[in-house]
């Protein structure tokens, strides 16, 4: 008998071991390492017999598995990080059994784009959006912003009757922003509109990383009836500000340009009665990006990217299988392959479906609110500290902050992450070196920040 036959013969041992090894995971996970320094060896050779599911996993737990560190867990407070809720792993797992290729509605006898598009709505209710918006699960910001902004300039072409999908990109196209997220820079370069053709807007006075709303109009003004794309926060990462989409708005309603919003992780204020005003108008944008990864609470790879229903066709001209006979007509049978960058793709949405219907509105409220307390937790212990400084107001869930003394930095930030006890990232803000901790786990809870900032006060008096 072969061994994937006999792998197959004993499924329920090989799930059962890996559900009990996943329980132990998790159960333990806030006890487990945040960083490791040993470095696994490289193994090139593979076997000419396979050592079936079984043997496979106790190689991984002998090489691999102790050196998993808990991104998952609650001091894991770098990269704006979620962890993944009870919901989102049953999804997640069902999505690798059912191993479903989503992409048409109907026709193909498969229901899975039907899920994604109501996670889609499900996702556009929890943040009040309106109806108007369309969009689809992509990998993370990189994709979702990618999305957006290939439709822009789509757009941007049919504003002088080209269709740069087609012909491709035959005029600069002007980008106006002031603190765009890395990923929305590399999509620009990825579409071939120039990483370094971004016009830079200044920021609002004082500590602030926000658009300028004068200075940007007076940029506007300047392209003298160019149509352009804008490219604002509703987040920005070091210090979660928040562009003005009240004034957006009426820019909007004034001049000729796309609107886009990266709100990979701050666009879930509007999850609370008490932050929703900081994405006021924000519903006015043409196309708004957001990480299902991060606040959402479910596994790595799963972004969503929503677009203004009036823009189909031009998402649909940008997107299209225009040569795959075999796929059928797009403007008659609704399919993501012509509406997205990906052909192959499994049924991300399903952690995010489950993840939903299983705590509503109420419970992701309830998160975000408890991460923003942990954060001004955590910011008034630096406050309280002479040895920090706070480098910008804590406006949501993420703490920008330095050593006051800016030389003990880096040594400081290393010895704090080589604890294991908790992780954080190195940042610069308005030329300071610094030091980010982002708060979006369900998991974290006020005694791991008091863990922290005893570890804190520890290596403070060994620097």
């Amino acid at each position: 008998m072969s061994l994937l036959n006999k792998d197959n013969e004993n499924l329920d041992q090989i799930l059962n071991a890996v559900k009990e090894q996943g329980i132990d995971y998790l159960n333990k996970v806030d006890s487990r390492l945040t960083s490791t320094q040993i470095q696994a060896e490289i193994d090139n050779r593979l076997n000419v017999e396979g050592l079936g599911s079984i043997e496979a996993l106790n190689e991984f737990n002998d090489r691999f598995e102790p050196l998993i560190v808990a991104s998952s867990g609650p001091r894991y407070w770098g990269f704006v990080t979620g962890g993944t809720t009870p919901a989102a792993i049953a999804g997640d797992w069902l999505a690798s059994v059912y191993d479903q290729n989503t992409q048409s509605a109907k026709g193909n006898g498969d229901v899975s784009a039907i899920i994604e598009l109501e996670t889609i709505k499900l996702l556009c209710s929890l943040l009040n959006l309106p109806d108007n918006f369309f969009g689809g699960f992509v990998t993370g910001a990189t994709l979702s912003n990618f999305t957006s902004l290939a439709v822009a300039r789509q757009w941007i072409g049919k504003q002088s009757g080209k269709d740069f999908a087609r012909s491709g990109v035959s005029d600069e196209v002007k980008v106006l922003s002031a603190t765009p997220h890395s990923s929305a820079v590399k999509s620009l370069s990825m579409l071939g509109l120039g990483s370094d053709n971004v016009i830079k807007v200044e920021v609002a006075k004082g500590n602030r990383e926000a658009i300028d709303i004068d200075d940007l109009e007076r940029k506007i003004n300047e392209l003298d009836g160019q149509p352009f794309i804008l490219i604002s926060s509703a987040g920005t990462v070091n210090t979660v500000d928040f562009d003005d989409f009240k004034s957006m708005k009426k820019l909007k309603q004034k001049y000729n340009f796309w609107w886009h919003i990266d709100a990979a992780f701050g666009g879930f204020a509007a999850c609370c009665p008490k932050y929703s005003h900081l994405v006021e108008d924000w519903d006015f944008a043409d196309s708004i990006t957001v990480d299902c990864h991060k606040w959402l609470n479910v596994p790595y790879e799963s972004a969503v990217f929503l677009i203004k229903n009036e823009h189909q066709l031009l998402q649909m001209e940008t997107f299209q299988n225009a040569n795959a006979a075999y796929l059928g007509n797009p403007l008659e049978n609704f399919s993501y392959l012509n509406f997205l960058p990906e052909n192959s793709r499994r049924l991300k949405a399903l952690p995010a479906w489950f993840t939903l219907k299983s705590y509503g509105k109420s419970g992701y409220q309830e998160i975000v609110e408890q991460n923003v307390e942990q954060a001004l937790f955590f910011s008034a212990f630096i406050n309280e500290n002479p040895a920090f400084e706070l480098l910008a107001p804590v406006r949501l869930n993420t703490v920008c902050f330095a050593l006051v003394d800016a030389k003990k930095n880096e040594t400081f930030l290393n010895t704090l992450n080589n604890s294991g006890k908790v992780f954080m990232t190195a940042t610069s803000y308005k030329g300071k070196k610094g030091i980010r901790a982002a708060f979006v786990n369900w998991r974290t809870t006020n005694a791991d920040i008091d863990l922290v900032t005893n570890e804190i006060i520890k290596i403070l008096t060994e620097l």
